[in-house]
């Protein structure tokens, strides 16, 4: 085991943990990363890397090497509606000639690409096959974290001014400090396999408001080699309203709906399905407090209407580790006072696009509207380029969610 006492420890080394562990690396600090697994490993997600993604990457300067690695480059997103009308629109940016889009990654791939790059700064210490058990505490203040080798069963703690606590949906760094369980309401359960040899695949993601599983949906990301990402989401309270089988609503969308049992009638299954857990930003969790943050899932960051985790937990990473080197730099305590601007300054960054994705969201359960807006948007060049103006503009998607929108369609 390595030193025992760091200036900061990061609890997860996914692609939040392991961003907050290169910017604080960069500053010159010694940095503890710790993950249970070991890498390369894989992560139940829907795969999709967006734009804030890329600019947390090309700020850590390593975004030119993203092409090297297996990836499907997406351009769009196509939408279908229960009524099974459907209409691509292209994300705001992008440019196929020039090749400039989005980025489908696996997250086994993705995850140790990132995490492959904070090993090697010179200032993070990475342990994988370690799993944080407890945090340590004095005076009020989190000093440290206690765990243990997966594989050993060695005991071992270690102390840092800091913990980020960057590990996930049922983060353990925040269940033992005592913050309250996400609410079934803001919580979603999501089941993912690989396919190979889907029919009609294209550089778009499509996303599939179908009947059975309103108000869920159903999703096929493309990825390299002719493999795609298929699943499907719901929020957990409807499920349990309703007693849903949720794997079994996915392998009968699958099989039996007419958009569907064509594309997959030569494709195979080549892994078993997996579910996980979305804490969606729609609740404001509490990530901040005397000796430690929480950043991504962990901090509940996920996009209400899309399911997307990585930019938030990233750009989550990137602002906690801004705000403890500031405070280091000065000298100062870590206290919940001096970690407060963190907090501000991520809900004043993304308070309104987890406010308007949850509005989208509860508008996604109503079937007239999806129908209304998807049919309409398929005969109207205008529209589509107006709701892709809107997906990259937090101001105007907010006019999604109001009704005026739906009175000018309804009259158009």
């Amino acid at each position: 085991m390595p030193e025992k006492s760091f200036d900061a420890i990061v609890v997860g080394a996914g692609p939040g943990g392991s961003t907050a562990a290169m910017y604080l690396g960069n500053a010159g600090y010694n940095v503890l990363l710790l993950d249970k697994a070991v890498f390369p490993r894989d992560k139940t997600c829907g795969d999709a890397i967006g734009a804030k993604s890329q600019a947390v990457i090309r700020e850590l300067g390593f975004l030119n090497e993203i092409e090297s690695i297996p990836h499907a480059k997406v351009y769009g997103v196509l939408f279908s509606a229960p009524n099974q009308k459907s209409v691509t629109i292209r994300f705001p940016g992008t440019d196929p000639e020039k090749g400039k889009g989005g980025y489908c990654i696996r997250r086994e791939v993705f995850d140790n690409f990132v995490f492959s790059h904070a090993k090697k700064n010179k200032n993070v210490t990475a342990i994988e096959s370690f799993q944080v058990t407890d945090i340590a505490s004095e005076n009020g203040f989190v000093v440290g974290v206690k765990g243990m080798d997966v594989k050993t069963k060695q005991a071992a703690e270690f102390r840092a001014k800091i913990v980020v606590g960057a590990d996930g949906a049922s983060s353990i760094v925040a269940t033992k400090l005592g913050l309250n369980p996400v609410i079934p309401e803001h919580d979603c359960l999501a089941l993912r396999a690989y396919y190979q040899d889907i029919g009609g695949l294209t550089p778009n993601i499509e996303i599939h408001f179908v009947d059975s599983l309103l108000p869920g949906y159903f999703w096929i990301f493309p990825l390299e080699n002719g493999l795609a990402n298929v699943g499907v989401g719901m929020i957990t309270k409807d499920i349990k309203e309703h007693n849903i089988k949720l794997q079994e609503e996915m392998f009968k969308v699958i099989e039996n709906h007419p958009m569907f049992k064509e594309r997959f009638k030569n494709a195979k299954r080549v892994t078993d399905v997996k579910g996980w857990r979305l804490p969606f930003g729609s609740h404001h969790r509490k990530a901040h407090g005397n000796g430690w943050v929480l950043i991504g899932d962990a901090a509940s960051l996920i996009d209400p209407f899309s399911g997307e985790g990585i930019s938030n937990s990233m750009y989550s990473g990137k602002l906690a580790a801004e705000q403890i080197i500031e405070i280091m730099n000065a000298k100062q305590p870590l206290s919940e006072e001096a970690l407060a601007p963190y907090e501000d300054k991520l809900w004043k960054t993304l308070g309104n696009e987890l406010s308007t994705s949850y509005k989208l969201q509860r508008i996604g359960r109503i079937k007239f509207l999806l129908n209304l807006v998807v049919s309409r948007a398929s005969k109207s060049k205008k529209m589509q380029e107006m709701i892709s103006g809107m997906l990259g503009n937090e101001e105007v998607k907010k006019e999604l969610t109001g009704p005026l929108f739906y009175l000018k369609l309804l009259f158009a």
